[in-house]
């Protein structure tokens, strides 16, 4: 079996949207396991001097990026809006990611929340959106959520966070394959070769 793909994405990243809708069937169909990811793209930025999104503090490169976030998604033939609000918080939701990642339904409910973003432009960091992700997918969607309000959920999304900088991520999608690192969701179908190509055990 190739090496896995680890997905590092945040539910407010434009291009994460992207890969989110893609990524699980074209690993399925390449054969190589999928790694969930879910860190918080904001204290990365932060710590590199960003306010915000870079993307948000530059007119023309923001005005580009929507303009090509609609052609991409129209090549995918995803649903897209521009969102009024951007980057959107996503904190509750990417807690449930991260609490479900290694769950059968984690692809399912990555994709429901994004829609919701970037597609329907609603609020997606509240109880309500998650839970209706979630409805169909687990036993018990209140119990997950409140599970997302606790402290250890808290820690471990700051952990994945510190985690996803101390390997160089900068941005969102990012794609690591045997410590090889691709980003941008263009370049998921090269992670995904890179995976297939390398020896298999």
């Amino acid at each position: 079996m190739p090496p896995p793909i680890e997905f590092w994405f945040e539910f407010g990243s434009n291009y994460s949207y992207l890969s989110v809708m893609r990524i699980e069937a074209l690993a399925g169909g390449a054969g190589v396991p999928l790694r969930w990811k879910p860190f918080l793209l904001g204290p990365i930025f932060r710590e590199l001097g960003w306010q915000s999104s870079p993307f948000a503090g530059q007119k023309e490169k923001g005005e580009y990026v929507w303009r090509d976030m609609a052609r991409r998604a129209a090549k995918y033939r995803l649903p897209f809006t521009r969102p009024a609000v951007f980057p959107r918080r996503a904190v509750l939701p990417m807690r449930v990611a991260l609490l479900g990642a290694d769950q059968p339904w984690m692809g399912e409910f990555c994709r429901r929340i994004m829609l919701q973003n970037w597609a329907h432009d609603r609020d997606i960091d509240n109880a309500g959106t998650v839970l209706a992700a979630l409805a169909g997918l687990v036993a018990d969607p209140a119990a997950l959520v409140a599970a997302a309000g606790q402290d250890p959920a808290r820690e471990a999304l700051r952990a994945q966070t510190a985690q996803a900088r101390a390997l160089g991520i900068f941005g969102a999608p990012t794609f690591m394959v045997n410590g090889e690192m691709f980003w941008g969701d263009d370049r998921l179908e090269d992670a995904l070769e890179f995976a297939r190509a390398l020896p298999q055990g």
